[in-house]
């Protein structure tokens, strides 16, 4: 249940793919802050190509950001503010989510809530429209992840799967409102960051490429929409009954490792790092099936986003991962977590001894049911 489980994800930060020219806009961002912290606020903006960060000054209470970009971005603004429990300790916090477009953009923070005022471009105008369609889902979500979190906390497993119903009927909803905001506005200038939203990390093709093709050929042809036709090309390539692509990547002792060598056996192809949280909270799962079915065909070919080869080498040891592992000790911009649009992990890809892909995403005791199945024939 996408809701639930735990995902570690980011946009990657890297360039994906080559840079397309296109005309680029001026924004002036005007920014005035009743925060009584002295120091600098920083911007993440979502830009097609990769994110891009920024900062500047505040003084006397106002703070600027110029710049040029392709189009209009999503942008967030954030500041490091102290920790009182946590002496020289400071933690992020996020203080406006809004759309950077031409022109002007006056930003006022009144306090750390994230409900700054923005005046914006016709963007922000969309931007607003769309969250005002939202309001009570967004509402009923916060209310309800509050639920879950005090269930987690009290270690309430069954609270926990009763609260899951809830959580699919509200994504049902929310989805459908994407839908239906897309549907009506094919020339929005926010579209693709609201297909992106819908789409989420693995793009269901029925769904979402009918949704796409739907846009206009301005929305699609922009930076974004050129980088999500990407996405939507690689999702093609590995759906559930497409041949895997193959790769070779090394080994901690420096061995090159295809996935093609692995031809004859079920391989899961496991996208994971050292420092993806719910993704070492899944190993165990992945070592019990390895354990259970490595002498009945099946094998674990291990992909790790990491960029520190000590740290990726500590947790293979400390999570007992014995089956090969690659990386390119990139992180994010693994080659390939690229060739397979990887954007969030933990996430797997179990291929057949032909080399087809049969499943995507299992894990716990999904991964149970599909292993014991297959060995099952």
């Amino acid at each position: 249940m996408k809701r639930i489980v735990l995902i570690a994800a980011l946009f990657l930060p890297g360039a994906l793919w080559a840079q397309p020219k296109t005309k680029s806009i001026n924004y002036d961002i005007k920014g005035t802050s009743a925060i009584n912290q002295p120091g600098k606020v920083y911007i993440s903006m979502r830009k097609a190509w990769g994110n891009k960060v920024d900062s500047a000054e505040v003084t006397d209470g106002q703070f600027v950001f110029k710049g040029k970009l392709e189009e209009p971005v999503y942008a967030s603004i954030f500041m490091y503010l102290e920790v009182p429990e946590k002496p020289g300790g400071k933690s992020r916090k996020e203080i406006a989510k809004f759309f950077i477009d031409k022109g002007t953009t006056t930003v006022n923070i009144t306090d750390i809530s994230g409900d700054a005022e923005v005046k914006g471009g016709a963007a922000q105008t969309e931007l607003a429209k769309l969250t005002a369609m939202e309001s009570s889902l967004v509402k009923k979500s916060s209310d309800l992840q509050k639920q879950y979190r005090k269930l987690y906390d009290a270690k309430d497993e069954e609270g926990m799967k009763k609260l899951e119903a809830k959580f699919e009927e509200l994504d049902g909803k929310r989805s459908a409102t994407l839908r239906a905001y897309l549907k009506q506005n094919p020339h929005t200038s926010i579209g693709i960051y609201v297909i992106n939203n819908l789409a989420g990390y693995d793009i269901n093709i029925p769904e979402i490429e009918p949704i796409f093709n739907n846009l206009s050929d301005e929305v699609k042809q922009s930076p974004s929409g050129e980088a999500f036709a990407k996405r939507l090309d690689i999702a093609k390539k590995t759906t559930v009954g497409q041949p895997s692509i193959d790769f070779s990547q090394n080994t901690p002792e420096g061995t090159p490792v295809s996935l093609s060598s692995f031809r004859g056996k079920y391989v899961l192809v496991d996208f994971w790092a050292s420092w993806c949280g719910p993704c070492r909270a899944e190993n165990p799962n992945v070592v019990k099936a390895f354990n259970q079915y490595k002498d009945k065909n099946f094998t674990v070919f291990g992909v790790s986003l990491d960029d520190s080869k000590d740290k990726w080498i500590k947790a293979i040891e400390k999570d007992q991962l014995t089956w090969s592992q690659v990386s390119d000790l990139k992180g994010w911009g693994n080659a390939v977590a690229k060739l397979y649009g990887i954007r969030a992990i933990p996430q797997n890809y179990l291929v057949n001894p032909e080399g087809r892909i049969i499943g995507k995403n299992l894990r716990g005791e999904a991964l149970e049911r599909k292993l014991e199945e297959l060995m099952a024939d």
